[in-house]
C-alpha cells in the first residue's frame, strides 16, 4: 500500500523519472505475462535492474511492497502511470512531414498507451493535404496554433531540416505548447516556456563507433600481448 506524500515535480530528477518510466514498460510486460507479484530481487533479474535503486525510486514516493508478498503489478504499474502522468491522454503533435516525421507518426509508440497524435504539419504545399500510413492528415504549420487550442496539445515533436528548426520552435512556443521533443541536430535558442528534450541519433551513433573502436584497439593489445 502506498503511504507518505508525492514529492514536488522539481523534487525528482531526470534520471529518476527514466528509470520510473522503464520501470513501468518491465512491469507492462509482467502484467501480459500474467504475473500477479514479484520482489525487488526478481525484477532485478528478470529485466537486469538494480534492486536497490528500484526499492530506492519507489521509496521516494511512498511505501508500496507488501512484506512476504513483494509488489503487487498491476497495482504498482497503476501507481507509475500516475505518479508520471500518464493517467490521462497526452496528445502530440509532429512537425516535419518528411521522412522522420512520416515515421514517427505511424511509431506505435505514440499512438497507445495514452498517448495520441492529433497533428501532423509541414510548410511543404505538396505535403499538405497528404496523409501518414495511418492516416494523420498533413496540415499547413501555420494552423498549428488553431489545432493546438483546440486539441490540447501536450507535446510537440520536432523533425524539421536543421535551417528551419528555430523558426518552428519559436511557432510551438507562440501556439502555447508547453513541451517539445526535438530531433533538429542544431542548437536551439530555447523560450523560457518551453521544456525541450533533444534525440540527436547522429551523436548517438558517433559515441557508439568511439566505444566500437576502442574496444577493437584493447582486444588488438591483447591479442598482441598473448602472441
Amino acid at each position: 500500500m502506498r503511504k507518505g506524500p508525492r514529492p514536488r515535480g522539481s523534487d525528482i530528477s531526470e534520471l529518476t523519472t527514466r528509470r520510473l518510466a522503464v520501470y513501468l514498460r518491465c512491469l507492462g510486460v509482467l502484467e501480459v505475462a500474467g504475473v500477479e507479484t514479484i520482489s525487488s530481487k526478481e525484477m532485478a533479474e528478470q529485466f537486469h535492474l538494480n534492486s536497490a535503486q528500484f526499492r530506492k525510486d519507489l521509496a521516494y514516493f511512498g511505501e508500496f511492497g507488501v512484506r512476504g508478498v513483494g509488489y503487487r503489478v498491476a497495482e504498482l504499474k497503476r501507481h507509475l502511470v500516475q505518479i508520471l502522468g500518464l493517467d490521462r491522454e497526452v496528445r502530440l503533435s509532429i512537425i516535419g512531414a518528411g521522412n522522420l516525421g512520416m515515421a514517427l507518426a505511424g511509431y506505435s509508440g505514440f499512438n497507445r498507451e495514452g498517448f495520441r497524435v492529433v497533428g501532423l504539419f509541414d510548410i511543404d504545399h505538396g505535403k499538405i493535404g497528404t496523409t501518414s500510413r495511418v492516416g494523420i492528415e498533413v496540415q499547413d504549420v501555420r494552423r498549428l496554433r488553431e489545432v493546438a487550442m483546440r486539441e490540447g496539445i501536450d507535446i510537440a515533436v520536432l523533425a524539421v531540416p536543421a535551417a528551419s528548426g528555430q523558426e518552428v520552435l519559436d511557432q510551438v512556443a507562440a501556439a502555447g505548447i508547453q513541451a517539445v521533443l526535438n530531433f533538429v541536430p542544431v542548437r536551439l535558442k530555447v523560450p523560457p516556456s518551453i521544456k525541450l528534450k533533444t534525440v540527436d541519433l547522429k551523436v548517438q551513433v558517433e559515441a557508439l563507433v568511439y566505444h566500437l573502436n576502442l574496444a577493437r584497439e584493447e582486444q588488438r593489445a591483447a591479442a598482441g600481448s598473448s602472441s
